[in-house]
């Protein structure tokens, strides 16, 4: 899939969800939450190439400016939409999939640095309508 046609699907999927989403300029410029996943999939693609620094700095320069703070390690799927984006982290064992809604405050990560049982998952579709803390045991 092209960036471009990735694009649009993810604009797509937030009008789709988001009663409140009325063009899709609007969803473009004013989402902050699909420009952190994004900025992501640029810093995941560093991480996978050992550039990890460079994957790290570009992914607080996303938490800077969109509140959303994804690790570049973290595997997302397609059409993830992150909507009032404040507050949200997945962390470096989280595997999120595809067609998947969060809203604010939600935390995927590990409590621990013992990553082969720490691994919090969202299932294909699921849905976070509260806030929730998913730590992986």
């Amino acid at each position: 899939m092209t960036l471009f046609a990735r694009i649009r699907d993810d604009i797509n999927s937030v009008l789709e969800r988001d009663p409140a989403a009325r063009s899709r300029l609007e969803v473009l410029l004013c989402y902050p939450g699909l420009w952190a996943v994004w900025i992501h999939r640029i810093s995941h693609k560093l991480w996978r190439a050992r550039w990890r620094l460079a994957a790290r700095l570009l992914s607080q320069v996303a938490r800077f400016f969109t509140g959303v703070d994804i690790h570049p390690g973290a595997l997302l799927g397609r059409r993830l939409f992150i909507d009032h984006a404040t507050g949200v982290v997945i962390g470096e064992t989280a595997i999120v999939g595809s067609d998947v809604t969060m809203y604010q405050g939600v935390t995927l990560g590990a409590p621990a640095r013992d990553t082969a049982s720490a691994i919090p998952r969202s299932a294909t579709g699921f849905s976070s309508a509260t806030t929730p803390t998913c730590w992986a045991t």
